[in-house]
């Protein structure tokens, strides 16, 4: 009978302080909580360099700007926009090869764009704002 007592005792004493220690831990828990949520808040696709959809006039500008460094990438308006987009989420995460790889996202159908094209159109995504979000 005593060896039970004994064993509920430990039993209960164990359990209040593993209840205390884990009140504690969550206190210092929340503050990085907080703080990741607030990071959190923006989001997903903004935060991993993906500029809005343009509209209106930002969508012509950013239209004539590529038409002014690769005519063709324009033929497809929204693939041209949807590219661009992309491109600045590579250009914005830091992307090594970025003008291979603009020529490759702004080749689809019957559109072929150089690498040399590539290169201008990084510079027509840096030269109008475009791609800071």
């Amino acid at each position: 009978m005593q060896l039970r007592h004994t064993a509920a005792a430990v039993a209960i004493t164990t359990l209040a302080l593993a209840a205390c220690s884990s009140n504690d831990s969550s206190q210092d828990d929340a503050k990085p909580k907080a703080l990741a949520t607030q990071k959190q808040s923006k989001d997903p696709a903004q935060a991993a360099g993906l500029p809005a959809e343009p509209t209106g006039a930002k969508r012509q500008q950013l239209l004539d700007a590529l038409a002014k460094a690769a005519p063709d990438t324009v033929k497809y308006e929204d693939k041209a926009i949807d590219a661009a987009r992309n491109q600045c989420m590579a250009i914005n995460g830091g992307a090594q090869k970025l003008d291979y790889f603009a020529s490759q996202r702004f080749s689809y159908k019957d559109v072929t764009t150089t690498k040399a094209q590539g290169k201008a159109l990084n510079e027509a995504l840096k030269s109008t704002g475009f791609c800071k979000v």
